[in-house]
Parts: C-alpha cells; structure tokens; sequence
C-alpha cells in the first residue's frame, strides 16, 4: 500500500472511532485532525471536505465492518433462527469494539445524517437493506430445509428483528448497561421459536 492511501485509511478509520464515540455532528475536522496527527493540508489532500469523508468511512469502514460483524455470521449456521438468534447475543453481549455507551455505529450515522443529507440517507440505505436482504434470504432458505414454518413472511421477520435490534441499542445507550439487552434476547429467542414447525420443538 502506498503511503498516501495508508495515511487516507488511517483517517478513515481514527475518524470512525472517534465519531462512534462523539458523534458526527459534534467531530469536527479539527478534531480528526488532532486524533489522526496530520495537517490540515494532508487532511483536503484525501477529502474536500467532512461530509466526503464521512461517505468514504461508510463505504469503506463501515460497510466491511457490517458484513463481517453483521453478515458473514448469518452464513455460519444451517438454522437461521439460531443464526440470528447467535449474531444478536453477540453483538449485543459480546462484541468487544460495540459499546453500550455508544449505541449501534450504523444506526448513530442514519438518526444523524440521513434525514438531512441525501448522499448519507443513500448509502446507509443500501447497507440496511444488504444485512436485511441476506437475512431475509436466510430464512427463505430455512424454510425449504425444515427449520422454520412454511407460512413465515421472511421480509416481515427481517424487519421486525432488525428494528428491535436498533431500538434496544438506543434503551442500552440510554440505561449504560448490557442489562438492559437482556429482556430483548429473552423475548427474541421465544419469538424466533414460535417461527418454527411444530414437529421441530422449542
């Protein structure tokens, strides 16, 4: 990697860690440029300004860390309701670098930027709509294998999982304590249960 797209990726990524702590609207460029250590001059070298970087972490910070956090994990068993049931306790409960202070990176970035910001509301779109769409693909296969009922709307658990996962991040910044994700998985395991066939049990 040449140097200069080394010292672009650095920005990109000190300016994710430090806007998934602050926010985006109270980082400013003086900021990144502190907590990166480069000058001013390097930093409009790689943006023209705050409103492109924050597109390139997206596309290239965020995105990535979506599939392999977010994704790759749905692949990783052959029962999507335990799949998802497994990504949900993990990114809730385990995943080192998802903060209960700091919420949901993604879900931060689309209650921040998309309402005022077309570019923003674009892009965080399409990464809402690739984590539903393998979801959704997940348990449409589930149900020609025998793991979950034939009568389920795929689409319509997609949405009601994804929406509950985004909502009980923001109780757990609120509350500050894991505590607070733990009814949510106890009801969500009961739920993704009730998706099963009944010959499959609890």
């Amino acid at each position: 990697m040449k140097k200069s797209e080394a010292t672009r990726l650095d920005i990109l990524r000190k300016a994710f860690e430090l806007i998934y702590i602050k926010g985006y609207k109270t980082t400013s460029i003086d900021d990144i440029i502190a907590t990166t250590q480069v000058t001013k001059g390097a930093f409009y070298y790689h943006f023209k300004n705050k409103d492109e970087m924050g597109i390139a972490i997206i596309n290239e910070i965020l995105k990535p860390t979506i599939s392999n956090s977010f994704i790759d994990p749905l692949q990783r068993d052959q029962d999507p309701l335990t799949a998802i049931y497994n990504l949900m306790y993990h990114l809730l409960m385990k995943d080192e670098f998802l903060k209960v202070e700091h919420g949901c990176p993604a879900a931060n970035f689309t209650q921040e930027m998309a309402p005022w910001n077309a570019d923003f509301s674009k892009v965080l779109r399409e990464l809402a709509q690739q984590w539903m769409k393998v979801m959704t693909a997940n348990i449409e296969a589930g149900k020609k294998q025998g793991f979950v009922r034939v009568d389920v709307n795929a689409k319509q658990v997609t949405v009601f999982v994804v929406s509950g996962y985004w909502g009980i991040r923001n109780l757990g910044k609120l509350e500050n304590t894991q505590q607070a994700y733990l009814p949510y998985l106890k009801e969500l395991k009961n739920y993704l249960n009730t998706l099963r066939p009944s010959s499959a049990g609890s």
